[in-house]
């Protein structure tokens, strides 16, 4: 899946406009079972890579600049 590799790669996906990201960490780039993260609203929670793939399907989020991260997440 291409989605899932860009994202095991630090690729930041979200919607600049409505404030909502979803990203995995530098840390969690090369784990078997990483955890992303999943900004919204301004609340930042944690998320398997299972939940924040849906996400990023569900709500249409595309590769995006982050305001404080840039466009990667490591």
């Amino acid at each position: 899946m291409l989605v899932e590799s860009k994202l095991r790669d630090g690729v930041i996906y979200g919607d600049v406009e409505n404030a909502e990201y979803v990203y995995m960490p530098g840390g969690e780039i090369g784990l078997v079972a990483p955890m992303c993260v999943y900004e919204n609203d301004g609340k930042r929670d944690d998320v398997d890579i299972h939940e924040a793939l849906r996400l990023i399907r569900v709500r249409s989020l595309q590769p995006t600049y982050h305001p404080i991260l840039g466009v990667s997440s490591c």
